[in-house]
């Protein structure tokens, strides 16, 4: 009997999570087992280039060329702009791995990708729960009808935080308010729709847009509620769900996250070894097209 071949995976961005997920395919038995390396593609090619371990023929300098690799995986590890510039691409030949589901705040993003996502290709595209917990839940909740309500804080240290705009204005003075005198209070930076936060917090906010589309169905990015907080005490990311339900009194969830992360991560330990799951969970689970959270 023939092996069952091993899933090609394809890794845009090679950060320390994209370097984490190239080792794990590379070295780590259980993981080789069932993956290949495709191609890995990096915004500043010499990153990738640099690393001798990763074979000639895996290194992707343009992109716009990576069908010619054959990967049946991509995971985008890098950034939202290239679920806006490639995910339809990604979607048209292959399963798509997106770890910056902030892209989908941009509505035109989010009609174009979850469209392509629905077409009948045979590929779906994969959010990685990451950070997020009982995802799963919250889907079928809002699946059913009975979501009522999703607020998502996010807690982490100032140094933790890369913001733009209004945000990162916010920042700065919280930075140089009364708080950060003594460093012993905690600064509400935004509360609103999760939708109007991704663009100000990229890179800091994947867990709300988690959350908000395990909620597609009824709450969504603009219903979901997103709190970000800084606090110069943290040396972790900490994250807390409320999941509100129907009835008087309301059925209500509350979860806490508390991921070890030293000042200036914004990446907590955890979520490196959650992504691998998930890539291997999606993997494994013979995905055909729609959305999927793992």
């Amino acid at each position: 009997m023939d092996p069952t071949p091993r899933i090609r995976v394809g890794v845009v961005g090679y950060g320390s999570l994209g370097k984490y997920l190239v080792d794990a395919i590379l070295d780590d038995p259980a993981c080789s087992s069932k993956f290949e390396l495709a191609f890995v593609w990096n915004r500043t090619a010499e990153r990738v280039i640099a690393d001798a371990r990763i074979p000639a023929e895996c290194r992707l300098a343009d992109l716009d060329d990576f069908a010619s690799k054959g990967a049946d995986l991509i995971a985008e590890v890098s950034h939202p702009s290239i679920t806006a510039s490639h995910g339809a691409r990604f979607l048209s030949g292959a399963h798509f791995f997106c770890g910056s589901p902030t892209a989908f705040a941009d509505p035109a993003v989010e009609a174009a990708i979850f469209g392509e996502a629905r077409n009948a290709t045979g590929f779906g595209l994969v959010i990685p729960v990451g950070a997020m917990w009982g995802a799963p839940d919250i889907q079928k909740m809002s699946d059913s009808g009975s979501l009522r309500g999703l607020t998502v804080t996010m807690k982490k240290h100032p140094g933790s935080l890369k913001l733009n705009g209004e945000l990162a204005t916010r920042l700065q003075e919280a930075r140089a308010g009364p708080a950060a005198d003594d460093g012993t209070e905690e600064v509400e930076l935004y509360c609103g729709p999760v939708r109007e936060l991704c663009p100000m917090a990229p890179n800091n906010v994947n867990t709300m847009a988690c959350a908000a589309l395990a909620a597609a169905s009824s709450l969504g990015m603009d219903g979901t509620v997103g709190r970000l907080v800084c606090d110069p005490r943290l040396d972790a990311h900490v994250i807390e769900i409320e999941v509100v339900g129907p009835g008087d009194p309301a059925f209500k969830v509350t979860t806490t996250r508390f991921n070890p992360a030293k000042p200036g991560a914004v990446t907590g330990n955890a979520t490196y070894k959650s992504f691998l799951s998930s890539m291997i969970v999606a993997g494994a689970a013979g995905l055909g097209n729609g959305l999927h959270l793992c």
